[in-house]
């Protein structure tokens, strides 16, 4: 076996591995639901604490943790649905801006657990800087 060849197969056995290390994480749907008594996400949270000389916003994320993409931007103030947890992380909905977050239908029960899929948006946020407002 040649040298070019040698590396050739060296180059092929390495890559599902680099590849593997070099992609995101798998996203993780919020699912919402699972009762015919509570609301199908159980509170209502306020994005505070994000300081103006910080980055200003609260990322919301794909999945439950940094590694995952950012999906979107939230300022201080902004009302999410609090849906489920996963260690320091929170999925949540919430209304496009300045819209009425009842359009969100998660205010009410849904008695079998889904994955959520509109008509508003939602992803994951770090827990430390949501504070919970109702629920």
């Amino acid at each position: 076996m040649t040298a070019t060849n040698a590396a050739r197969w060296i180059a092929a056995l390495m890559l599902p591995a680099l590849l593997a290390q070099a992609a995101p994480p798998r996203a993780v749907p919020v699912e919402v639901g699972g009762s015919e008594e509570w609301d199908a996400c159980g509170s209502v949270g306020q994005v505070r604490g994000l300081k103006a000389d910080g980055d200003g916003f609260l990322a919301v994320r794909a999945g439950p943790g940094a590694d995952y993409p950012m999906l979107d931007r939230l300022g201080n103030g902004r009302l999410v649905y609090l849906c489920a947890s996963q260690g320091r992380w929170t999925a949540v909905v919430y209304a496009p801006s300045g819209a009425d977050a009842s359009v969100c239908g998660v205010s009410s029960a849904i008695a079998q657990a889904r994955v959520y899929r509109g008509p508003c948006k939602s992803g994951w946020v770090h827990t430390a800087w949501i504070e919970v407002v109702a629920g």
